[in-house]
């Protein structure tokens, strides 16, 4: 994926079942925030900060229970996304 080319806003897929690590308060470990194909929209792209070589991205992925409904933001790595081939120019 082209990462530097992302920005707030756009439009990204889940590359496969998304999972909490643990680092999501309120939800039980391994409970799936995305699932394989979900939609989802970037909110800010950003690095560790021990490593700056390391992206982060933001994402708010849409719950599938009411129309436009998002669920909590979730940091993923940019291999964990995808944005379909029709959407790229």
């Amino acid at each position: 994926m082209l990462i530097d080319t992302l920005a707030p806003g756009d439009i990204i897929y889940a590359a496969d079942d998304i999972v909490n690590d643990g680092s999501l308060p309120g939800l039980p470990d391994d409970a799936l925030i995305a699932e394989k194909d979900r939609r989802g929209v970037i909110i800010n792209t950003g690095h560790l900060e021990e490593n700056p070589d390391k992206v982060l991205v933001l994402v708010r992925f849409e719950t599938g229970v009411a129309a436009g409904e998002l669920g909590p933001a979730v940091a993923c790595w940019p291999d964990e996304l995808y944005i379909p081939m029709d959407n790229m120019n």
